[in-house]
């Protein structure tokens, strides 16, 4: 899957195809604060992409997924390490799905997120 956001901060993506995934980053000096922790952003990135990757795979042809909301609980700050996300779809309904990730850094918790995405087909509309 092309995903240039992925791309621009180094995350992994692994989905399953049966409604889960895994997503991963190497904590590196670009993804610190400036107090020197991972962004709270850096962890709702990988929350984010890990519930669209979990999702992905059940839809249908033409069908895309958007993120309707997601509420994030942070555990611990980190500094270094490599942080690993697991996302699970909880229910798949025919508009809507929900997710949850759970995310941890060389085996520790540090966050866990649920999730609401819009499912829909696709239009493209000219401005």
């Amino acid at each position: 899957m092309i995903h240039p956001f992925a791309d621009l901060v180094g995350l992994e993506i692994n989905p399953h195809n049966d409604g889960t995934s895994t997503c991963s980053i190497e904590v590196s000096e670009k993804l610190l604060n400036p107090h020197k922790v991972v962004h709270g952003a850096v962890i709702f990135s990988l929350a984010d992409t890990g519930m669209g990757a979990a999702l992905y795979p059940s839809l249908l042809e033409g069908q895309i997924c958007a993120t309707i909301e997601i509420k994030i609980n942070y555990y611990r700050p980190v500094t270094t390490g490599f942080i690993t996300c697991e996302t699970t779809v909880v229910n798949r309904g025919k508009s809507v799905a929900n997710m949850e990730s759970t995310v941890f850094c060389n085996g520790a918790l540090i966050a866990k997120a649920n999730g609401n995405y819009a499912i829909f087909t696709a239009t493209v509309k000219k401005i």
